[in-house]
């Protein structure tokens, strides 16, 4: 079946008089709705105060904003570097992490030779960084296999890379600081891993573990018991040279050391979640 469609055309005054107010309210909701940028008519130098300002009070999200209008006028001058990184900065404080590093990896990238390059790689190790890492969490509501420390490693590859690169900067004393807390707390997290794992019977997964620990941390605190926790396992899995092997060096880099002798995990530690 076929409909014909029939088309009412409007013609006189009243027509015209319908489609003139319907214009003019359109232009009406238009412009109700077309925010005005207040910063459209301000200069970089008044743009950055601003952004300055918001930031000095904690409105980050609003700095980080300003910031980046600041970028754009400003692209190719020092005064855009500038916002660029303040903008990262901005972006970290007010809980985008994962934002601020994307603007401060493109910030290293593209300005290599910048004069920031050295706060921008510490500010950088800065976002990764934890301080509530490894043991000194509260890891007895999560077993310590599920916790994740790759950003801990990232922050400690910018610190290392800003002290290498740029040892006379402001921010290298710091960073070094950090690197130790950092490499104390990822040996001190894996000693605990094998702990966990020699406790519940995986002697291979907790010797392969404490190993770990001896070859990338030999100069942490957590080496002593990691030697004593890989002799552990390879005398449970009846690996005599192996076992011997491991006390050796406990006694040779530890002669002091309450581990020699102890035949137990049980013997030195307390349960594998107390940290007190």
């Amino acid at each position: 079946m076929k409909f014909k469609h029939s088309v009412v055309r409007a013609s006189g005054p009243s027509a015209s008089l319908v489609v003139t107010v319907l214009a003019a309210s359109w232009l009406l909701v238009a412009c109700g709705t077309t925010s005005k940028d207040e910063t459209s008519a301000w200069n970089a130098d008044k743009l950055y105060a601003e952004a300055k300002d918001e930031a000095a009070a904690g409105g980050y999200d609003r700095a980080a904003k300003l910031y980046e209008r600041l970028e754009g006028r400003a692209s190719g001058t020092l005064l855009a570097q500038q916002a660029q990184v303040e903008r990262a900065y901005a972006l970290y404080k007010s809980g985008e992490k994962a934002q601020a590093l994307s603007v401060l990896e493109r910030f290293i990238k593209l300005h290599p030779t910048s004069p920031a390059v050295d706060y921008a790689l510490y500010l950088q190790g800065l976002v990764n960084f934890n301080d509530n890492l490894g043991i000194l969490g509260n890891i007895s509501r999560q077993e310590l296999s599920e916790r994740d420390q790759q950003a801990s490693r990232d922050a400690f590859q910018s610190f290392k890379q800003l002290v290498e690169q740029f040892p006379q900067s402001r921010y290298a004393e710091d960073a070094q600081v950090r690197m130790n807390y950092i490499t104390n707390s990822l040996a001190a997290y894996e000693v605990h891993v094998a702990r966990y794992y020699y406790r519940r019977g995986a002697y291979v997964a907790a010797a392969n573990r404490a190993q770990q620990t001896v070859q990338e941390f030999q100069r942490s605190p957590s080496t002593e018991e990691a030697l004593f926790i890989m002799a552990r396992s390879y005398d449970r899995l009846g690996l005599a040279q192996l076992r011997d092997d491991a006390e050796r060096v406990l006694r040779q880099n530890y002669p002091q050391s309450a581990y020699l002798g102890a035949t137990s995990l049980l013997d030195k530690d307390r349960p594998w979640w107390q940290l007190w």
